[in-house]
């Protein structure tokens, strides 16, 4: 099973049709498209292999001992989370913004986003998933949130974070129910279309950001305005988008009986996507609060 997050693409996903599948690409030698993926673990001949599931359904998930199991997800994303919100906190109160010394500010939380970033390629390209890196990911993600969050409040108003993270629990709440009821079809046309948008999303951000900081102000002007508006909204939905995979690959995990191991890596894309989500609802309603 993988993840996907609007930044970071770890292991294929290529199914094409129906509801189940991870990457499904013949190998020498290897299974055929549509057979389990993990047929050579111990515990992988799952009876649903060729059925598809609805996320979080007891009755269909993998009853074997080893394999991973909802509550495994529930549990791991919560700590991972948990991580975030600890050391966000932890920053906002031992990391107080001083408006005569933004530079401060602002360096500690890039400082952390980059060794965030760094974890977080890490496990991108490790073939397996690691708690102790996730974990630090996790934590410095929430240093970077922390003296980002505080920054914004001081200069906007303290209603601003609280805004934000409702937005963003509307937004999982949404897409959950969403791809409960089968409203989102989730397959490799759709995975592709999703991705592709995210990166040239990125490139573009990354684009205005360079012109920014040579150039001054809002670079090309796509984080302020009516333009920040427009690509705040895109931001969004691009992040529903990548909650509606990261749900895909936790359905196939349970069918497919993946190991017990990779809800850590659930843990990671889903967290990867929520704080992308949640930075795109902190900038829209500071821009629609008209501080650009």
């Amino acid at each position: 099973m993988r993840s996907s997050n609007p930044v970071f693409s770890r292991r294929g996903f290529s199914r094409d049709n129906g509801y189940a599948g991870f990457n499904a690409q013949q190998q020498a030698g290897g299974p055929a498209a549509g057979t389990n993926p993990y047929a050579t673990n111990p515990y992988a001949t799952n009876p649903y292999a060729q059925q598809g599931t609805v996320l979080g359904d007891p009755g269909q998930a993998p009853a074997r001992s080893g394999a991973m199991t909802i509550d495994d997800v529930v549990s791991r994303t919560a700590i991972t989370l948990g991580t975030v919100v600890a050391t966000a906190a932890l920053a906002w109160f031992l990391l107080p913004v001083d408006p005569a010394n933004l530079t401060k500010s602002y360096g500690i939380g890039i400082g952390a986003a980059l060794i965030a970033f760094v974890f977080a390629m890490i496990q991108s390209f490790k073939s397996k998933p690691s708690p102790a890196i996730i974990l630090a990911y996790a934590a410095f993600e929430g240093v970077f949130l922390g003296v980002i969050s505080s920054t914004v409040t001081t200069y906007v108003g303290a209603g601003v974070v609280p805004q934000a993270v409702l937005g963003t629990m509307a937004v999982f709440a949404g897409v959950l129910i969403a791809y409960k009821m089968r409203w989102i079809r989730v397959n490799r046309r759709f995975a592709g279309f999703v991705t592709a948008a995210a990166i040239g999303f990125v490139l573009l951000m990354a684009v205005n950001m360079l012109f920014a900081v040579f150039g001054g102000g809002d670079g090309l002007g796509f984080r302020s305005g009516p333009l920040g508006i427009v690509f705040g909204i895109i931001g969004i939905i691009l992040g529903a988008c990548f909650l509606a995979l990261d749900f895909k690959q936790v359905e196939d995990g349970l069918t497919y009986g993946a190991p017990r191991e990779e809800s850590w890596l659930a843990a990671f894309g889903l967290t990867m996507t929520l704080v992308w989500i949640y930075l795109e609802f902190l900038r829209l309603i500071q821009i629609f609060m008209g501080e650009d």
